[in-house]
């Protein structure tokens, strides 16, 4: 049951790893990003050209909307995923969280000796641009889950 929960979460997770990173292995910078399910579908337009949709010459259009059917199902994927790891035990959900965490260091470590130091340096601000980031939407998550225990009590 274990290793089916694991198979599951890369199965889940590696698809959307793929279609995160452009082409040209750099993201573009700015506040000119949009909610993450266009973000998502404007990622699956840049590659339909490169996938399993290459000959079939789609329109803008048909993209887009298939580009918002996958961003679908890769939400709807990791909901999935997340109600099986749920019925995990509390130590193993810690161990996959850390064996997680272990991983992605690893992963940025090898990824950072790769790079130039002027590269590593917009990798070290982009990484912890992103910590700060996640930092703000646990706060705001944490702020509104006691408002809605407020609400409840009322």
């Amino acid at each position: 049951m274990h290793k089916t929960l694991i198979a599951l979460l890369f199965a889940a997770t590696l698809p959307a790893m793929a279609m995160a990173m452009p082409e040209d292995g750099q993201r573009s910078n700015g506040a000119q990003h949009q909610d993450q399910h266009q973000q998502g579908s404007q990622r699956y337009d840049k590659h339909a050209g490169e996938s399993m949709f290459k000959d079939l010459d789609l329109t803008r259009e048909q993209r887009q909307q298939i580009g918002k059917l996958m961003g679908e199902q890769m939400h709807n994927r990791r909901a999935i995923t997340q109600r099986y790891l749920d019925k995990l035990p509390a130590a193993e959900q810690k161990a996959m969280q850390a064996e997680h965490a272990t991983a992605k260091s690893k992963t940025h470590s090898e990824i950072r000796a790769l790079l130039t130091p002027e590269q590593q340096t917009a990798f070290d601000q982009r990484k912890k641009k992103m910590q700060e980031q996640r930092a703000e939407r646990a706060e705001f998550n944490t702020w509104k889950a006691q408002k809605a225990d407020k609400a409840k009590a009322q």
